[in-house]
């Protein structure tokens, strides 16, 4: 099954931001919502927000106010831009069709000094 697949990661320092990129299979984004989820060492998947093909997004508590997310449908194309990067935000970031489970490899956020 084709699958989404995440790009951008990267180190940053504390108070920083990064720009994430999610890139639809070639038959486009399987549902009408793309989730971001984010996993770090030893802990579960969380979810971060989703957005839907309209553009009309959610999100965590956890980082509304400092992520936003974006999509250009006709190019397949999720943004999730991140602001105000602190050390907990380190982990891997998935965007995924499913809210719960991402299947795609991911992309390593590290915010350290």
């Amino acid at each position: 099954q084709e699958q989404m697949v995440e790009s951008g990661g990267g180190l940053v320092q504390p108070g920083g931001s990064l720009t994430l990129s999610c890139e639809a299979p070639k038959s486009g984004f399987p549902t009408s919502y793309v989730n971001w989820l984010r996993r770090a060492p030893g802990k579960d998947f969380e979810w971060l927000l989703a957005i839907h093909k309209s553009g009309e997004a959610y999100y965590d508590a956890s980082v509304k106010g400092r992520f936003t997310v974006s999509i250009n449908d006709a190019k397949k194309i999720v943004y999730l831009q991140m602001r105000r990067l602190e050390p907990k935000d380190t982990a891997t970031y998935y965007c995924s069709d499913d809210p719960r489970n991402p299947r795609g490899q991911g992309t390593q956020v590290t915010v350290s000094s």
